[in-house]
Order: structure tokens, then C-alpha cells, then sequence
């Protein structure tokens, strides 16, 4: 094969599509012997993957610590001590749902899937479409409005603080905190202040929840924290400890808020590219639940997750031994030609467009990927009731993604629009 890319490089991160086009070509599992790991581009292997859980364990905790100190590349050692003592007051970390293979990942899963089937997610419809109807309506257009800050940030995060249960009061706080524990796995360097800072709002953060979980055992109340604090684990007849109630809603503030908000981002920058849409998707849901299939097949919020070699393997020609790391790119796989025709392109009327990997395949399928596509679908809907001629503010750079190996956010996107009458 020719040279190849260095998958770290920034310019990679900002726009990884380029190079994920050459590696499903001519190196669909490309060895990265400095990390024991294996990036794994085409979409067939990635499935493979994903269905072999006796090969490929979702055990993956050293890599999750590791993305999780990414951020403190050249932090000083005064500021390490006090991250320590940040640490120190935090319940220590468990595995639950993302990092457990079966039976006990299905023992922690099956506590919380009463929430997302189906007629649950019809119950909340009204309570998420009276959340993004009122922040629709605040967003109003001017010479340059923010996007993310106006509307994608505030509606996931509000629809899944009422879910959680958080009291109007501690909205703020909670906030704050969901933010920056949900860009954890961003894996950029910060700046020494913003690591502090997002130290102490973690503990603060952790104090608030488990002072919600305590409320909920002595007065349940109709939220996911009482659900959560009044579950038992049947094998072992006993109660969720703290650790394990906060290990599972530290997932779900991903998963139900940096994931959505940016879903939300790059289906609006479809939008402005492909300004035709527009009319074709007003007033039509049908076609907009494809169009966000097509928003998260485009920009995977999670452009990759990896899994852990339990045994010798080969994967697409290449062997791998046990021990090593397989990181799955799900950005890449939902491009991948082979798949997907005409890939790079919005296709509202593409068939089986729900075969993208957003949200993952097999056992570990994101148990939140219901309710997301609700907020989606009910966002985009409301957004363009009110919206017309959205283009790019002029003036503004052209969005850009934050570098990142994990996640595909983006922060900040101005636009302006004429208002439906």
C-alpha cells in the first residue's frame, strides 16, 4: 500500500473521511504497533466484530482510563495533586454497561431497558416535543445566531436532566457538570484551569446524584434516578451501590446529551449544504426520520470504540493476537461504498438507511438510540416549521470538528434564516 496516514494527526481528526476512504481500500485493519491496537475502516469487519463477543470483549476499561487522561497532556504537578484530591472524593469507578460483556453487562442493561422500549418512548413524547418547541421559539434569527449554543446544546441536555429527575434547582449545577463529564472522551489537551475546574464540578456533580439517589429510596418518584436507586441486582438480591448507579448515568450523559447535541450540529450543516432539503423535508416525517438517519450515518457522533482480542484471530487477512486492542471506526464503516452507494451524499430516499452504525450493533447497541432518534426526529421537524432559507452567517469560518479520536462534536456553528410565516 502507499504511505501509511498517521490516524492521530490533527488534520485526521478534523476531517477524517479522506483517509478512511485509502484505509478501507488498502489496509482495512491497519496494525498500530505503538498502542498493541488494530483500526478496523471497512464495514463488513466492523459488524464481524461486533457479533463475535466470544473473540472481541467489550472489557476495555485500561483504554477508557487512558482517554480519560488524555486531556492532561502538560498539566503541571500542582494541578496533578489536586486532580488527586478531586479523585479521591469520588466513588471509584465500576464497570456496568459499556465495558461488561454478557451475562453481566445483560444483568445492568436489563434494569434500565424498561425505559427505552417502545411505549416508553411514546409516553415521552409530549414531554420531549414540549421541550424543543419552547426552545425552538426562543431561538430567534440575527446576524450571526449560534446554533449549537441556541438549540443543540440545551435540548438534549434539558430533555435528559427531566428524565434523570434533576430539580429545577439544581439545573445549573447540573448543567455545568453533564457538559464537561460528557466531553470526556474528547482525548484533546485543556488547559490547565478548565481540568481544575471540571475536577471540582465532577465532585460537586457526584454529590448532587447521590444525593438524588438517596431521595428517591426514602420518596420514589417517576424519573430513571428512582429507577436506578430502587433496582436490585436478582443474583444478587441486594440494592445498585452508588458506584454502580453513577457508572450507568455517567453513560447516559453521553450518550443522551453529547451524542444528540451533535447529531443536531451536523444535520444542520446538511441543511445549509444541501439547501434543497429544506422544502423537501418541511412537514414531512417520514422523510426526516431518514434524513437523521442519513445526519448520524454521515457524522457518526462517535466516530470509533474499541474492543479487546480475547484469543488469536485473523481479521481481514490480518492476524492479531490476544491482548491486543481492535478500534472500531464506525465514521468510516457508515462511508464505506461497499455498503452504502454514493456514501459521501444525503439520500433521503435511501433504502435500509437505519443500517448505519451510529449507535453500534450487537449486544452493545446504545439502549438510548430510541429516545435520540425521537429527539432528533421531533427536533428537526419543529426547526423547520419555524425555519427557511437556513444558510451559513456570513463572516464565520466554516464549522469544524473538534479534534478528537472518539467523538465528532462540534462546537459552534452560526447561521442565519428567514422565519416560515
Amino acid at each position: 500500500m502507499s504511505e501509511a496516514p498517521s490516524v492521530f494527526a490533527v488534520e485526521n481528526l478534523l476531517d477524517p473521511y479522506p483517509m478512511y476512504r485509502q484505509l478501507r481500500d488498502e489496509a482495512p485493519v491497519l496494525p498500530l504497533p505503538e498502542m498493541n491496537m488494530y483500526y478496523v475502516t471497512r464495514y463488513d469487519l466492523v459488524r464481524e466484530v461486533l457479533k463475535n463477543t466470544d473473540t472481541y470483549s467489550s472489557r476495555f476499561d485500561e483504554f477508557m482510563a487512558f482517554a480519560g487522561q488524555a486531556g492532561l497532556a502538560g498539566i503541571s504537578d500542582e494541578a496533578l495533586a489536586k486532580l488527586r484530591e478531586y479523585d479521591q472524593q469520588l466513588e471509584p469507578r465500576v464497570a456496568t454497561l459499556l465495558t461488561l460483556d454478557e451475562p453481566d453487562h445483560k444483568k445492568y442493561r436489563s434494569l434500565v431497558s424498561e425505559l427505552f422500549t417502545g411505549s416508553a418512548i411514546k409516553a415521552s413524547e409530549d414531554q420531549v416535543k414540549t421541550v424543543i418547541d419552547r426552545v425552538a421559539d426562543e431561538f430567534k434569527p440575527n446576524s450571526g445566531t449560534d446554533y449549537m449554543a441556541g438549540f443543540a446544546f440545551p435540548v438534549p441536555l434539558d430533555i435528559i436532566a427531566t428524565r434523570l429527575g434533576i430539580p429545577a434547582a439544581d439545573r445549573a449545577l447540573f448543567n455545568d457538570g453533564a457538559t464537561a463529564a460528557a466531553a470526556g472522551l474528547r482525548m484533546s489537551p485543556l488547559p490547565e484551569e478548565e481540568v481544575l475546574r471540571r475536577g471540582a464540578l465532577a465532585v460537586q456533580l457526584q454529590k448532587l446524584l447521590i444525593r438524588l439517589i438517596e431521595e428517591a429510596r426514602e420518596t420514589p418518584r417517576d424519573d430513571m434516578i428512582s429507577v436506578l436507586a430502587n433496582s436490585r441486582l436478582e443474583d444478587e438480591e441486594r440494592l445498585l451501590s452508588h458506584a454502580e448507579i453513577l457508572s450507568i448515568l455517567q453513560q447516559f450523559l453521553v450518550a443522551g446529551h453529547e451524542t444528540t447535541t451533535s447529531t443536531f450540529g451536523w444535520g444542520m450543516v446538511l441543511l445549509c449544504r444541501y439547501p434543497e432539503l429544506q422544502d423537501q423535508l418541511r412537514g414531512n416525517p417520514a422523510e426526516i426520520k431518514v434524513f437523521v438517519e442519513e445526519a448520524l450515518r454521515i457524522e457518526a457522533p462517535v466516530q470509533g470504540l474499541p474492543r479487546k482480542v480475547v484469543k488469536d484471530t485473523v481479521l481481514g487477512g490480518q492476524e492479531i493476537e490476544a491482548g491486543a486492542l481492535v478500534m472500531l471506526r464506525y465514521g468510516a464503516a457508515n462511508r464505506d461504498e461497499r455498503q452504502f452507494e454514493d456514501p459521501d451524499t444525503v439520500n433521503i430516499h435511501r433504502k435500509k438507511a437505519g443500517m448505519q452504525l451510529a449507535f453500534g450493533s450487537g449486544v452493545h447497541h446504545c439502549i438510548g438510540a430510541p429516545l435520540a432518534r425521537q429527539e432528533l426526529n421531533l427536533g428537526f421537524y419543529a426547526l423547520l416549521e419555524r425555519m427557511k432559507n437556513i444558510r451559513m452567517a456570513p463572516g464565520h469560518a466554516e464549522p469544524v470538528a473538534e479534534p478528537s479520536f472518539i467523538l465528532r462534536n462540534l462546537p459552534e456553528l452560526y447561521i442565519e434564516f428567514d422565519q416560515v410565516s
